[in-house]
């Protein structure tokens, strides 16, 4: 499977995140269609189908995430 580059992921999960904050605070509809083109992005990124399942897989891709001999770690 290709993998998207992680200043790619960490990028579109900055973006979802914020999409996410703005919608819930203002429940703008530009917000929510945002947030669901960056959604589909991270989806098709990481290889998933739904957003949770591509956050946690996005957070594993990310360099940091990753210690040689610790277990995977999400931020």
């Amino acid at each position: 499977m290709l993998m998207a580059h992680p200043a790619v992921l960490k990028n579109l999960i900055k973006q979802y995140e914020t999409l996410r904050i703005l919608h819930a605070e203002h429940g703008s509809e530009e917000a929510r269609r945002q947030m669901d083109d960056v959604a589909y992005t991270l989806c098709v990124s990481t290889g998933t189908r739904d957003i949770d399942a591509a956050l946690i897989a996005a957070h594993r891709q990310l360099p940091a995430a990753r210690t040689e001999d610790g277990p995977l770690l999400i931020s």
